[in-house]
Parts: structure tokens; sequence; C-alpha cells
């Protein structure tokens, strides 16, 4: 009898092992030092991203997930030879998400570039070394990295630009648009700027390339030929847009050649594979780690649009992303608003419920993070995004796709700053033909264009732009006195729902017209403005070309430099109301364009010229104003703040403000929060600040 249930119960427990199901690994390491041939065990860790995904797709091949699966990332640094691509069968659940994350306490760095060593010093300082031929195969950088720090392509002049006298254009083949599929234009200088070009030497001519900067774009172009007896050069490419050609007088920079290394962090890389630096102070071959981008894309995420799979649940948390790349054309790069052609370090497409939380992404020559048709219940927050040579964050498609809709994407308490280092057109936050986002907590400064992009149709035309908000930001420094015709916030075409809220807006600036704090541009509709802080803008708090229904309620407008409020086109429809603002300032007009042509509701406001002089509302005194029938109920009267000078706009006495139901809202809230350092790292630096001061002023003199 002993014997017997002894066999038995050793039968049994055998039984058990054979079929009672084991628990799966649901953890796996990554290290600088494991090998993708590893189990992925913290003792013997995987080496790449691209492994860690592959053993997730094995542990799924033997059973569908129950549980969330982490890969945790050691700390070290990783040189990227390809981009972690994730497709639909990578996919977690609800239930059982995927997460790429960092070790607790770790900072693990993933380069999509090269590290290159061997330096040697010659002339005047200048390093030189052959470059790696499998970098020259990809031959399309337009910066290097040195100890973190981006060093520019060579470039004439070393800082402002060189200007246009005039320029003719050619037309080689017309096309059917406005816009000639071809044609040769022709750029002349006057003999003072046209004197740098005469270092150029023609074995040098078919690597250099022009970049000139014209209203809201830019255009990069390779050189055909110059002309010395001339004083000019010839390009070839699109026509130029009627709207937005390149200008006479207009600013222009050449880049890559040798004549054009004299300034401290420049690089130049000549036919034979040299490449040229000259060091900033400091630097030394010894001392000094060099990256050179290699990858276009970092993370790719492609969901499959025509079967409808998505890639779902999955997470990132706590990495580091640097280095990519976004090699210009030989044919250049002609003007496109927003720099949308550029792409993005990390892309997703076809995705459901993605997430990056606690992320870097800097030192990159594109945009940093894309959101692209098809994507929904998508989540960045916490993350770091700096130094990009494109924008930040671009949401949805330029044109309308009912079937790969994005939508539901939130972007909060991110930092998101000095962008558009090499496409300066590039928008902090774009959202294009997308719906139902929400941007709010954002830090968004030092761009040269626009903060935050919302909405991408011209006019009346169907929009799939409805509903998004874009809340308790702080957008700053946004502009410089580079391009022309932006603002902090900018949107386009019928935008139902659409609301912009409790955010603060300062230090806006453009080069000739434009620089406004809140910007509804072609065909704005159906859009709430309310509870911002908008102050120092170079033309106004407000400008709306034309839209209808708009609806722009209890905000502070405050020192603007031309105008305070703009509006420009006469529609028969109701363009927008005014009612319960007070409006701040110390130079300028009041109100400049058609006012008293334009159907507007406009009442309950307040004005105040804090030296007490005069008031110029679109050529008329405050009574004569009145008498259009608008501003009838409103006030020339002290708002109460507590020291406007210094920005303080806390209200001390609310006697005024109750007169035109001004309901005061706490501006202190906009921008990031949580940790102090976090919040302290949102600062710019003060060079930054005393820089784009600097420009300012500048830039006002020459109006």
């Amino acid at each position: 009898m002993k014997t017997i249930s002894k066999t038995v119960t050793f039968t049994f427990i055998i039984f058990c092992l054979l079929f009672v199901p084991l628990k799966a690994q649901t953890t796996f390491y990554v290290a600088v030092n494991g090998n993708d041939n590893n189990p992925g065990t913290i003792e013997k860790p995987l080496a790449t991203l691209t492994g860690a995904r592959n053993a997730v797709r094995n542990l799924k091949s033997k059973k569908p997930l129950t549980e969330p699966v982490d890969i945790i990332i050691e700390p070290g640094i990783w040189y990227m030879d390809k981009p972690l691509i994730l497709k639909p069968d990578d996919s977690g659940t609800e239930e059982a998400p995927i997460t790429y994350k960092a070790a607790p306490q770790a900072k693990p760095k993933f380069y999509g570039g090269i590290k290159i060593t061997g330096f040697k010093i010659g002339k005047n300082g200048i390093w030189s070394m052959k470059v790696p031929e499998k970098i020259l195969q990809n031959k399309g950088f337009n910066r290097i990295y040195i100890n973190g720090n981006a060093a520019h392509m060579a470039r004439t002049p070393d800082s402002g630009f060189l200007k246009i006298d005039h320029v003719t254009q050619k037309i080689i083949e017309k096309g059917e648009g406005r816009i000639a599929l071809k044609a040769q234009q022709t750029l002349f200088f006057d003999s003072v700027n046209f004197i740098p070009l005469k270092q150029i030497k023609q074995n040098e001519l078919k690597n250099v390339r022009f970049i000139t900067y014209h209203k809201w774009d830019f255009t990069i172009r390779p050189v055909d030929k110059i002309n010395n007896d001339s004083l000019c050069i010839v390009t070839t490419g699109k026509g130029m847009k009627p709207w937005n050609p390149i200008q006479n007088g207009g600013r222009i920079i050449f880049e890559n050649y040798a004549a054009a290394l004299t300034a401290p962090g420049e690089w130049f890389l000549n036919d034979n594979g040299i490449l040229f630096y000259k060091p900033r102070k400091g630097e030394t071959p010894e001392n000094s780690e060099v990256i050179i981008p290699v990858l276009q894309e970092l993370i790719s995420i492609r969901g499959n649009h025509p079967s409808g799979q998505k890639v779902q649940n999955i997470r990132f948390d706590g990495l580091s992303f640097s280095c990519a790349q976004h090699p210009v054309s030989p044919n250049g790069m002609e003007p496109q608003q927003a720099s949308l052609t550029v792409n993005a370090a990390i892309t997703v497409k076809g995705a459901v419920n993605i997430v990056f939380n606690n992320c870097r992404i800097t030192h990159i020559d594109q945009h940093a993070l894309r959101f692209g048709k098809g994507c929904s219940r998508c989540v960045v927050s916490h993350c770091y995004i700096n130094d990009t040579g494109g924008g930040g964050i671009y949401i949805g498609d330029a044109k309308p796709a009912e079937n790969q809709k994005t939508h539901h994407i939130t972007v909060d308490n991110n930092i998101i700053q000095n962008g558009g280092n090499i496409f300066p057109a590039a928008v902090g936050i774009w959202i294009g033909q997308s719906s139902d986002n929400i941007i709010s907590h954002n830090d968004i400064g030092d761009f040269y264009y626009t903060g935050v992009s919302v909405g991408w149709t011209w006019g009346y035309a169907p929009s799939l732009a409805k509903r998004n908000k874009i809340v308790f930001n702080h957008i700053h420094h946004i502009g410089w006195d580079l391009l022309s015709d932006m603002a902090a916030v900018y949107t386009l075409g019928k935008s139902e729902g659409t609301v912009i809220s409790n955010n603060v807006i300062d230090h806006i600036h453009a080069y000739s017209y434009g620089g406004w704090g809140l910007y509804t541009d072609e065909g704005s509709s159906d859009i709430t403005m309310e509870n911002n802080l908008v102050f120092s803008t170079k033309t106004g708090g407000f400008h709306q070309h034309y839209g209808k229904n708009n609806t722009i309620r209890n905000n502070i407008f405050a020192f603007a430099g031309i105008c305070q409020v703009q509006c420009t086109r006469v529609e028969k429809h109701l363009s927008f109301v005014f009612e319960n603002n007070i409006v701040v300032f110390d130079t300028g007009m009041v109100l400049k364009g058609p006012w008293s042509k334009i159907n507007i509701g406009m009442d309950y406001n307040i004005y105040w010229n804090t030296k007490k002089s005069h008031y110029d509302f679109a050529g008329m005194s405050f009574s004569k104003w009145q008498q259009t029938g608008h501003d009838r109920n409103s006030l020339i009267t002290d708002p109460c703040f507590a020291d406007a000078d210094n920005f303080n706009f806390k209200i001390t006495d609310k006697s005024n403000s109750d007169k035109i139901n001004f309901v005061p809202f706490d501006y202190s809230k906009a921008g990031v929060y949580g940790e102090k350092e976090w919040i302290k790292k949102a600062r710019l630096p003060k060079v930054t600040i005393t820089a784009f001061n600097k420009a300012v002023r500048e830039n006002m003199k020459r109006q």
C-alpha cells in the first residue's frame, strides 16, 4: 500500500510539472555588456533594444501575454546601428502592456550616430581626419556633436546675413499649377555682399548650398554657377511661390566651403571625405567625444494602415535619445511652411496607447516626435526635448484622412525648447488634421517660427481639427528676428470646439510683420480664446486675419510694440467677439486694421496706457470709436495690476475690472509642474534671454 501511494504521488507531481503552466519570464534586462543571444535575465542580459523586442516576440509566440512585460535598461551608452522597429506583432495589451524603461537611478542613452576618433591638429589649429566610409555612405548630416554640443556646417557670414540685391526668374517648365515645375533663379548682389563668394573655389561649388529666409519660410538650394562679372549666383529648382518668393533685399547665408571655416564650432567636409573642424576654446582631440549622426530614425512604430492592425500598449520610460539626421537633398529644400516634410527621430503611425514618459530627445537634426496617421490615445508626459534641427512634437497629417484619423493625443508637462536650428520654420507643437488632442502645461520656448500651430486647412474647407485644447502652457521667446507672419499660437481653418485658454505667452517677435501672441489665420472658426496672459509681443496680443465666430474673452493683453489688437479681412459674417479683456500698453496703436468695417462684437473691455497719454483706435479717438457701436460699455481706466511694468499682473483692486465682468485667473498655474528641479529646468539660460532681447532691440531699430 505504501509503495503504491508513493508511486501515485510521484506520478501526480510529474503530471503537474508537465501540464501545469510555469510562470513565463516577463522581465528582460538590457546592458552594454550583454548579448542578444542571452536569455535577458539580470545575470545574462540582452545587448540592444532590438534584441529585447525579439525576446518579447519569442515570449508571445509561445503563449499570449497575461501580465505586463518590463524591459529594464541598465546604465550605459548605446550607439545604435539601426532603429528600433515595432510592428503590430510587438504590441502589448491593456492588461499586459510592454514597457521599455530605465533601471532605477539609471539614465541610459541611445545615440543614432557613430563616435569617431583620430583627429590631427593642423595649420591654424584646425583639426582634420578621414571620415569612416560607413559614415560617408550615409552622407547627409547637417551637424556633428562634440561633447554634447552641436557643431554647425561652416557658413558665411559667421553671424548675421548677406543681403540679396534683387532676384530674377526664368521658367523652364511651367506645369499647370501656380508654381512652375522647374525654374532658374538668378540672385544678384552688390559689390560688398558679393565679396565672400569670390572665395569659393570652382572645385568646391558642387558642395556649396545657400539658405535664404523669406516671410514665414526659407529655401535651401545648391549653387549652379557663380558669375564674378555680374555679381550673381544661379540656382535651379522649382519656381518661386508667387505669394512667398525669394525677396529682393532678402537675407542669405552660404555654407560648406573651406574659406567659410572661420568660427569656432564650425566644420567642413571636402570631396575626399576629410572632415575639418575649428575647435572651441578648451577642446582638444583627446578630451572631446565626437559623434556624427547616421540614423534618420531612432524608433519607428509602424501600424499596418490597410489592414487596420495597430501597434498597441507600449510604453517608454526614462530613456534618452540623441543624434539623428535629416539629410537635405542635393537639390536642396523647397519652401515648406512649418517644415512639414522633415522627418522625426521617433515616428509613430497606426498606433494606440503609446506612452513616452520622462524621456529625453535632444541634439537631433529633425523633429523630435511625430504621431502620423491612425494614432490615438497616446501620451507624451514629463519629457525634455531640446536642441532640435526641426520642431518638437507633430500630431496628425497635412491632409484629411477619414479612415486613418489621428486623435486623442495628450502632450502634458513637457519642456520643448531650442528648436528649428536647421529648419527654422519648424514648430514647437504642430497639430494638423487631428482632433480631440490636449496640449497642457508645457513649456515651449526658443523657436524661430511658432510655438503651437493648430489646424491645417486654409479657408472654410472641411477640416478634421476639432475640439483641440491648448491649455495652461507657457509659450515664450518665439521668433527672434528671423521669420515673419508668425505667433505663439497659430490657428488655421474650421476648428469647432477648439479652446485656447490659461496660457502665458510672452516675448514673441518677428523679423518684419507679425509676432503676435494669438493669431487666427485663414478661415479660423469657432475657436474660444480665454483666460490667457499675453505680453511683450511685437505686433499685437491678438490678430485675426479672417475667420468666423471666434470668441476672445477674459484675456490680458499687455505691452505689444506696434499695436495691441489687429484685424485684417472684412467679411459679412460675424468674425469674432472681443469682450471682458484688459489691454495695457505704453506705446503703439490700440487697434490696427479695418475695425469700423469688420463684423465683430466688441464690448466690456478695459484699455489703459500706463504712460497716460495717447489712445489710437484705428485712427480714431476712444469716443469716436464708441460711436461706431463698439466698446460702448468699455472703459479707459487703470486695471490696478500689482506691478505691470515688471510683468506682475495680479489685480490688487477689483473695482474697475468688475465693471467689465472680468474674472481674475491664476496665471501662475501655466507651464510645467512637479519637482522644483523640473520647474527650474524650464527656465531658459540667461545667455539665451540676453541674446533674444538684443535681437529684438536691434530689429526694432530697423523698423
